[in-house]
């Protein structure tokens, strides 16, 4: 007994070893068939990063594991992923490990987990899940086993993962996620039952509209599967739209060249919850508890040929009458609810399939609602032909229908309307194929949003449906201190709200106020701005504004007053253009700080901040208004503060805009040329003229003339250059120019030509050389260096340079003179010697000068020893010291 038992034990202890050990033995094995298989028979790449072998896991089949399992596209789809998959596990019989290589390997069960599946049809009708090699070889005999995978599959299990479907052809585009489905039955079995289980979330669009948004669904059904003719039949089974239950019958065939399929279906129960239902879930909450009266029925089938040139036959009925609804934590109900609509194929074409809304209508309280119309051809160019009709108070709709809205509604909105239009029409821009009459209205409507500072009241609005366009006949609107009167032409709105078109029209707008921040986004969590209009940053979590991308609008604007930050512009006018989230501003005029402006340019949204391009032409602008409201003149001319008077000003700047709509003025760059048309200064408003005035005694600031004084500026990245320009201060003619920052750094240079007489000191030794006249009428130029900050400023006189010009000046004056003098002594010279007798002799003449008194030579060459000696500053030589 002890024997076998320990014979036993033994043995059992070889086998859990050989189980542990196995899969190091078998792995390679799998991993090569696996990926034999798989070059033999797919035209597609397909990778994984691990593989994992067990007998332990799922005892006794082994499992195969394999991680990050990736089939790439060949060409056409090249590079495309058809199918991704963190996990993918097989299970099988241990002995089918030890089949020979040309035997299928036989699989009973898999899991996919955290999938992604990419089916795509081009427009070429190209699928990339067609990646089977094909082979021209005559199919050989189908009794004997192929190589390959043979599914015996009891259960399979696909979760958490995604599909998404795209048919570039037929412009259908579906995705299914958090997609779940699993499954069990018999496929080795020629017919047999299966049963499923599928759940997720449903997206689809058709032609650009989306039907469905993220909608839950759930699928529990069972099947016949007849596997030898690819025929599979409803039996039990029940599916949830949203909340909308449905039961199939009928069946799916799979042919060979063509689907066919034969399916009816229908609501199980007729209870108008039902309708509800249909409803997203966020908008109809639990509808459990909701109190409903009426029927509504959803009914239809499917039938036909399924191929690249049909789609089923289809007829699905939806209908209620005389229905209502009421929740129960809502004061009012929705009564008198009656549908009758259809969607319908009878040709199995396509473009032959047309909705048809014979009948919609509802009554919340006193206000009714209806419509009705058609769309037909679908697939090509859609017809849509649609009658409103009714009158509704905004606010009743929230006191009956959950709705979740950052802001109520209110307001009564009045329709009667027809419209008529193809699609191509539309995108085409042939409005004149657009048939659309009647009219709506809405009184009393208010906005209110966290993006707008005031609350948005529209006391009257009206539009008239024409033919080819539609007209705002008016609307008059309030907010906060703003008030506007609005009306104009829309030339699409139809193409705006059936299609990606931008909205086009011409309106024209009046104004008593209009003020800016009233339209603006409000800062939410900051203090307060400085109150001026050029601030250089923004303060505040407030978000970029940008205009409407949907919009390619020209308005002409006329207002009384527009408050701009702490501006006041009046009798405002001109023509806004915007387009592409740019408006562009052409003829705009207005008055400011006693003076008119004029506008041209443009500003641009589209970006990450606002950028704008603008000529203004300032006219006749108080000086002292405009630099203590604009901080951007007085950054590009400080020492303006100083003046009174009337200025001219032409303006070429561009850069960047705060979230405010203020100019950043580290990114100003452009020109300027400023005029003053008359001025008076007062030195002691600036630190800068105060100092120049100590500095320069002789000069009198106050009584500086600038009338008609032209200066020309440059500006980039914060810094302004003045290129040179003159003026003059009681007969000090002073030129003037260099560059300082907007931080109020500054480097200018000054030259003032000034009387020499001013200079005082040396210069007046140096004057006394000239003749009264001369020295009186002499000037110099005296450089003048002023550096440091508008308030802090340096002055650096140069009379160093001032001295040495004047004593060069001076040298030439004497030179002149000199030159003169010696003509007029070498002409007495010349007068003297033709005056003498013929009795004298040279050597009488010589032999007189030389033992007497100086000859009229020595006198000279004295008379320049003087002059030169003057003009270098040294003593002049006695006669008696000249020992020549």
């Amino acid at each position: 007994m002890k024997k076998a038992l320990k014979i036993i034990g033994i043995t059992l202890l070889v086998i859990f070893i050989f189980i542990l050990i196995a899969p190091f033995i078998f792995e390679k094995q799998m991993v090569d068939y696996v990926k034999k298989t798989v070059n033999e028979n797919l035209n597609a790449t397909v990778a994984f990063t691990d593989t994992d072998l067990s007998f332990i896991r799922n005892f006794p089949q082994a499992s195969l594991s394999l991680e990050n399992l990736s089939v790439i596209n060949n060409e056409p789809f090249e590079g495309d992923t058809l199918f991704f998959a963190e996990n993918v596990s097989l299970n099988m019989s241990i002995k089918e490990l030890f089949n020979s290589a040309e035997e299928p390997m036989k699989v009973n069960d898999f899991q996919i987990s955290d999938a992604v599946i990419n089916i795509k049809i081009d427009s070429l009708g190209n699928s990339n899940y067609d990646i089977a090699i094909k082979e021209d070889a005559p199919v050989e005999d189908e009794s004997k086993p192929s190589s390959g995978f043979s599914f015996d599959v009891q259960h399979y299990e696909i979760a958490d993962s995604e599909v998404n479907y795209i048919d570039k052809g037929g412009k259908i585009y579906l995705k299914v996620e958090d997609f779940d489905h699993q499954g069990t039955g018999n496929f080795a079995a020629a017919v047999s039952d299966l049963s499923t289980h599928s759940s997720g979330l449903i997206s689809f669009n058709f032609d650009g509209t989306q039907y469905l948004e993220r909608n839950a669904i759930k699928l529990d059904a069972d099947f016949k599967m007849d596997l030898e003719n690819q025929k599979y039949t409803f039996l039990e089974n029940e599916a949830v739209i949203n909340q909308l239950p449905l039961t199939f019958n009928g069946f799916i065939e799979v042919n060979e060249d063509h689907n066919f399929i034969d399916i009816s279906f229908k609501t199980p129960s007729s209870s108008f919850k039902n309708f509800l239902a249909v409803m997203p879930k966020e908008y109809s909450k639990n509808i459990e508890n909701v109190a409903t009266e009426g029927e509504f029925i959803v009914t239809g089938f499917l039938n036909g040929r399924v191929d690249e040139t049909y789609i089923p036959k289809l007829d699905i009925k939806i209908a209620s009458e005389n229905a209502s609804f009421k929740y129960p934590d809502l004061p009012k109900a929705v009564r008198n609810i009656n549908i009758d609509a259809q969607i319908k194929n009878e040709t199995g074409l396509a473009e032959d399939t047309y909705i048809s809304i014979d009948d919609l209508k509802f009554s919340i309280d006193q206000d009714r609602f209806e419509a009705k119309g058609k769309v037909r051809n679908l697939t090509e160019n859609m017809l849509v032909d649609l009658d409103m009709n009714g009158t509704i108070n905004l606010a009743n709709l929230k006191q009956a229908y959950p709705l979740e809205m950052e802001q109520d509604l209110n307001g009564i909105l009045t329709a009667d309307v027809n419209t008529s239009f193809d699609m191509e029409s539309l995108e085409k821009e042939q409005y004149q194929n657009v048939k659309s009459n009647g009219t709506a209205s809405i009184t009393n409507f208010k906005y209110k949003a966290e993006a707008f500072p005031n609350e948005i009241v529209i006391s009257e609005a009206k539009i008239d449906f024409q033919p080819s366009t539609v007209n705002l006949e008016k609307m008059e609107a309030t907010t906060g201190q703003t008030d506007m009167m609005i009306s104009g032409t829309l030339k699409n709105l139809m193409g705006y709200l059936f299609t990606d078109q931008e909205l086009k029209g011409n309106f024209n707008i009046t104004s008593n106020t209009f003020a800016v921040a009233d339209v603006m986004q409000t800062e939410t969590d900051a203090p307060a701005s400085k109150n001026k209009s050029t601030q250089t940053t923004s303060t505040g979590n407030v978000e970029g504004f940008k205009m409407p991308d949907f919009l390619d609008a020209t308005i002409n604007v006329s207002a009384d007053r527009v408050l701009y930050d702490n501006l006041v512009l009046e009798n405002t006018k001109g023509t806004i253009i915007i387009k592409d989230q740019a408006a562009t501003l052409s003829n705009v005029t207005s008055n400011i700080f006693d003076g008119a402006v004029a506008l041209t340019g443009n500003v641009s949204t589209k970006g990450q901040l606002p950028e704008f391009k603008m000529g203004l032409q300032l006219s006749s602008l108080n000086i002292s208004e405009t630099l203590n409201n604009l901080d951007l003149f007085e950054k590009l001319a400080p020492v303006a503060k100083a003046l009174e008077g009337v200025l001219n000003l032409q303006l070429d700047l561009q850069g960047n805009l705060n979230n405010d709509l203020t100019p950043n003025l580290q990114t100003l760059a452009g020109n300027a040329l400023a005029k003053v048309v008359t001025a008076e200064i007062n030195p002691k408003q600036s630190t800068l003229l105060s100092k120049l005035d100590e500095r320069l005694g002789f000069l009198d600031l106050e009584n500086l003339n600038l009338d008609n004084l032209e200066t020309y500026l440059t500006f980039n990245n914060g810094a302004v250059e003045i290129k040179p320009f003159d003026f003059n201060i009681k007969g000090i003619n002073v030129t003037a120019a260099g560059k300082h920052n907007f931080d109020m750094n500054m480097d200018y240079d000054f030259t003032l030509e000034v009387p020499a007489r001013y200079l005082g000191g040396d210069v007046a030794k140096l004057l006394n050389k000239l003749s009264a006249q001369d020295a009186e009428s002499m000037t110099v130029n005296l450089p003048v260096d002023v550096t440091g900050t508008f308030q802090s400023p340096r002055i650096n006189l140069n009379t160093e340079q001032a001295v040495t010009q004047l004593t060069t000046r001076i040298i030439e004056k004497q030179k002149e003179e000199l030159k003169e003098k010696g003509k007029d002594i070498l002409s007495g010279l010349l007068g003297g010697n033709s005056g003498n007798n013929n009795n004298s002799t040279p050597q009488d003449s010589t032999a007189t000068n030389t033992t007497t008194t100086p000859t009229k030579e020595n006198e000279v060459k004295d008379a320049v020893k003087d002059i030169l000696g003057g003009l270098l500053g040294g003593k002049k030589k006695d006669p008696k010291d000249n020992k020549e």
